[in-house]
Order: C-alpha cells, then structure tokens, then sequence
C-alpha cells in the first residue's frame, strides 16, 4: 500500500500549482448554523442562522481585502479560509460581480470524535486524542453554480481565532448524473487531506452509502489503513485503488447500471477523529419501446370502427405520456387524443410498461379514405414514435387505390367462377362418356 503521508505531499504540490494558476478565490456570504443555548432542564434550543463572509485564500501568506464588510454581517462572523488544495477557488463558487446567481454555502461547529464503524475505527486504535483536537473546528458544505461542483470540507482555528485551515476537503462534479440500463456508471468523488496535519499520517477511509426515500444501504466501504473492503458491499460496485492511494480519486465505479441504482448515493471520507462527506443524485433513464397491435391494420370501410393498441415497455423512471396522431393523405396531421389508458405494471429488472387502446369510429373521426396513425410516447429519455397504416375502402367515388382493389377482387371472382364451370363441364363430360359405353 502507498504510504499516504507521501501522498499528501504529492497532492500539496499539485494544488500549489493549481493555486498559482488560479487567477482568485471568492469571498463567500455563507450562512452560520448553530445550536442556541439551551432553557434550560437539559433540554436543547432550536438552530439559530448569522450571516458570515468567507475570505478563501490558497497561502496562509496571502493578503485578504477584510475592510469591505457588509452591513448586515457582524465583524466577529468573518472568517479567513486557507486551501491550499485551491478546490474553494472554483470558478463555479465565484460568479462574476454583480451575478443574480450565488453558490450556496453554510457551516456548522464540527466536534472532533472517533467513528465506531468498524472500517474506520483502525485510524484510532491508539485511543488518543492529540492535542491538535484542541481548536475551533468547522464543518463547511459548498454547492457550486448549476451543481457544478459540491465540496464538504473540515476546517481548523486555533481557539478564538477566524484563520482557519482546511484539513480535509472532499468533492463531487457530478452532483446529479444519469445513465442508461446496462451501461458502466462512474460517480464522482474526490478527496484532500493537508499534509502538515497530524492526522493524515494514520490513514483514511472511504464509504459509500445509498439513500432514497427511507431505503438505506452500504454500498461499498474501505479501509485504507489496512487496505481492506468491508464484507457487506453490493455486487457489481468498486473503486479505482490506484487512483484512491495515488491522487485521492474515491470515484464509485457501477459497472453495469439497474433501475434500482436510482437515488441518492453517500461518498464520505474518514480521517482519524473527522468526516467530510457530499451527496451525489444518480438516475436511471431508459426510453420505451413502443409496439402496436394489430399490425398492419385490416382493411376498413365507413362506419366501422377499428381498434388499435400501443404498448410501451421496458423504460424508467416511471414518468410517461401516450398519445396519438393522425396523418391524412393530404399530409396533415392532428391529434386523437390519449385513448384508453391502462395502469402502470413493473417487470422483473424495475422497468415499467403502459398501453393506451384507441377507437377509430371511421363515421365519425373524418379520417378519409385514410392514412397514417401514429402512436407517441414522450418520456425523461426521449421521445419514441411508432406507426401504421390505416386504409379505408369505398369513401365517396373510388381512388385510384380503391379501383385496383375492386379489380383485383373482380379477378379473383371471375377466375373462381371459370374454375367451378370448368370443374362442372368436365364431370358433365364423363358421365356423358360413360352411359355411351354401357349402351354399347
């Protein structure tokens, strides 16, 4: 296993350069969230809200501009952040002066303590508490402009100061992703650790959890100090471990996408006493295949009414619409409406499938001597055509179709009458033989 204290120093360089190219880093409004004191009797108050000014910086050297405060934000809530990793530099959380738009930002008092999940409880086997635990610790989670970039970060002040220090920062670029059936999933995370910290040199942990609407599950969890996996972990799903030990790389690799992928997945990484985590929306999007039966259609004649049926199956989410069109000879097309639809029934793999029937009353739809019916179906992966030909015989003076058709089984008639009085004149022709021989 790659010593990670080494690692560290590899990634410090590489943000240093980051940082050198980066041309600045935002000063952030930020939202303070913070338990109020409690009433009393043991029992804790409610959250409060303050507002608070992050000035991000890449060298605890560099000069910040503080002067400029904002009236509604007290003094004592401006706070200083060094990143040397620069991740808090991205262009995403620093929109151009004057921008409607704005990152979303808030932190909260982060008490340092030792995790007791079994992947993780390696990094704290020695049950000490270093001195270093001694500070005003913070917990900051950032959302980029259009979900560009999430970042969770755990930050360190020396007590009573505003200067932190980023100590271990994770981020995603893919806050929400999609993916059709079948195909290999990667899910972004990615994570930072100073190397200057104490902390770093035990190791680290990574895992990752599924959470949808009451549905939780470990998907895959790692211990990096002993270069572990835990036993319970979903089949199918990994991580890059070279990329994990060398560049920080926690990317949650699927290797083939199912509907019940869909949800919220958890990356959080572990430092010995620390956690940062972000969460990341992955959605399973497959498009319907349409089929109508009956195919092709029978011929019709005015006045009767001719049933047809679509069905769309095989797709995800469940979110569907069925309607149908009608293209005439004349090339124009028009709505028929949505037809009788049927209820929602899920397959075997979660995908779901839905049929609409419509009645084509040939008296009453003024569908001429015909055309083109077309079923179509508008769903999150797209939007799916399926069509057939509806033709009506006998509508007003004969076309030029319907005159070859009236041919064709005038033909048919003519060649089956000469066929039965062939068939009648050569018995007649037999029996007439026969009596001329028995009278002989």
């Amino acid at each position: 296993m790659t010593d990670f204290s080494s690692i560290c120093r590899l990634l410090s360089v590489a943000a240093f350069v980051q940082a050198c190219s980066s041309s600045s880093c935002p000063v952030m409004e930020c939202w303070l969230v913070q338990e109020k004191v409690g009433r009393g009797g043991g029992l804790t108050g409610a959250t409060m809200q303050e507002k608070s000014l992050l000035h991000v910086r890449t060298d605890a050297q560099s000069h910040t501009d503080s002067h400029h405060v904002p009236s509604d934000i007290s003094p004592s809530r401006v706070y200083v952040i060094t990143d040397p990793a620069a991740t808090l530099c991205h262009h995403s959380l620093n929109p151009p002066r004057g921008s409607i738009q704005k990152p979303q930002c808030e932190i909260n008092p982060f008490l340092p303590q030792p995790s007791s999940l079994r992947w993780v409880t390696s990094l704290t086997e020695s049950a000490l508490s270093p001195i270093y635990l001694q500070a005003d610790w913070f917990s900051a989670s950032f959302q980029g402009l259009d979900e560009q970039l999430g970042v969770s970060a755990i930050t360190r002040a020396p007590t009573g100061t505003k200067d932190h220090d980023v100590v271990l920062s994770v981020t995603s670029k893919t806050m929400s992703a999609s993916s059709r059936l079948g195909e290999p999933v990667t899910l972004d995370c990615g994570f930072w650790a100073d190397p200057s910290s104490p902390l770093t040199a035990t190791g680290f942990a990574v895992e990752w959890r599924y959470q949808t609407r009451g549905d939780g599950r470990l998907v895959l969890a790692y211990d990096g100090k002993t270069d572990r996996l835990a036993e319970t972990r979903e089949e199918g799903a990994t991580l890059d471990f070279e990329g994990l030990h060398t560049r920080g790389n926690a990317s949650l690799i699927l290797q083939e996408a199912k509907v019940r992928h869909s949800g919220t997945y958890i990356c959080t990484v572990y430092l010995p006493y620390l956690l940062a985590q972000v969460a990341i929306e992955l959605e399973i999007v497959e498009p319907p295949s349409l089929s109508l039966y009956p195919s092709p259609l029978p011929l019709a004649v005015p006045g009767q009414t001719i049933s047809v049926q679509c069905e769309a199956s095989g797709f995800a989410p469940l979110s569907l619409e069925l309607s149908w069109e009608f293209k005439g000879a004349d090339g124009k097309s028009r709505s028929l409406g949505t037809g009788s639809m049927s209820g929602h029934k899920q397959a075997w793999d979660g995908t779901f499938s839905q049929s609409s029937r419509l009645e084509l009353d040939t008296s009453r739809l003024d569908l001429g001597r015909g055309g083109e019916v077309t079923c179509v179906a508008v769903h999150p992966g797209g939007t799916r055509r399926a069509s057939v030909s509806l033709n009506i015989i006998g509508f007003s003076s004969p076309s030029i179709e319907d005159s070859m058709a009236m041919v064709g089984v005038a033909l048919v008639l003519y060649g089956l009458i000469k066929f039965v009085s062939w068939t009648l004149t050569g018995s007649g022709s037999d029996k007439t033989d026969g009596q001329d021989k028995k009278q002989k």
